[in-house]
């Protein structure tokens, strides 16, 4: 078909707006500054401290219900001069670290072989999908029974809570490969695990990614289910301990910290988007 020239394309240009259609309008939207967006994420908790504080001023809040962010901030010095935050978040972190890596590998490997493989499916996916809808919370007394109060109670509780994300999100992932590129390789020679690792893992990256992201937010979570488990140190001994004492500012420490470790969790993920997949960030940058 021979292209329109000038002449004819403004014809038909007037004639569409006679005929009332709205010619389209292509939006582009400047790149917002870094500055500018960390600025904006700030003001969030920015707002929240300074309610928080403002209600401990006027005596809103009292010390008994919650004190005040100086008070917590002077039981972070009392905390970490003494060396007991020190102890207490690298045993904690132990723990929620070993935990996800046990969890995770699990979930991903369960995840390849149930996605890609027909016989891993119809043998293990069913019973997976049963013990996924069981509450990790639920396996606590059964934990205590098999481990009894040990550090191998603590892990393996995190280890189950982190594992389900992962299996469901490397499941789904590597469901979505696109087929014709597997029937490709294997057409070359390629076996069926240098698929998986060439070719399937890369095409599942981000759900493999978003499937890490739910699980680094879980082993928080049950994190702090764990060290309920008779503990003797790391976060939640301190919670303990402080509720025993009745100290509202040890207990903010260790509820802060939780809050924190969760938002580092997150920002290591969403580095590892920007690292291995930096194509995303620019999809994500035009559309929005």
């Amino acid at each position: 078909m021979p292209a329109a020239t000038g002449g004819e394309a403004d014809h038909a240009t007037a004639a569409a707006r006679a005929a009332g259609l709205v010619e389209p309008r292509t939006r582009l939207q400047a790149p917002r500054p870094r500055a500018l967006a960390l600025t904006l994420r700030t003001l969030g908790p920015l707002a929240l401290l300074g309610g928080w504080a403002l209600a401990s001023a006027t005596g809103v809040l009292t010390q008994d219900v919650l004190a005040s962010p100086a008070q917590v901030a002077e039981a972070v010095g009392e905390l970490w001069g003494n060396g007991q935050l020190a102890d207490a978040l690298t045993v904690s972190l132990t723990r929620a670290g070993l935990g996800l890596l046990i969890g995770a590998t699990t979930g991903l490997v369960l995840g390849v072989v149930t996605g890609f493989f027909r016989l891993g499916e119809e043998l293990l996916d069913s019973a997976i999908q049963v013990l996924r809808t069981v509450p990790f919370l639920a396996l606590v007394p059964l934990f205590m029974v098999w481990f009894g109060i040990t550090e191998t109670a603590k892990v393996a509780l995190i280890g189950v809570a982190t594992s389900f994300p992962m299996y469901v999100s490397a499941s789904g992932g590597v469901r979505t490969t696109d087929r014709k590129l597997i029937e490709a390789m294997r057409s070359f020679g390629l076996g069926r695990w240098a698929i998986v690792r060439t070719v399937v893992l890369p095409g599942a990256l981000p759900a493999l990614l978003s499937g890490l992201r739910l699980s680094m937010t879980l082993s928080v979570i049950a994190l702090i289910a764990a060290e309920e488990i008779n503990s003797t140190e790391g976060i939640g001994y301190l919670m303990a301990q402080a509720q025993n004492y009745s100290r509202t500012d040890i207990l903010a420490v260790c509820i802060l910290i939780y809050g924190l470790l969760g938002l580092t969790a997150d920002g290591v993920v969403r580095l590892l988007e920007r690292v291995l997949m930096p194509w995303r960030k620019v999809t994500q940058g035009a559309t929005r």
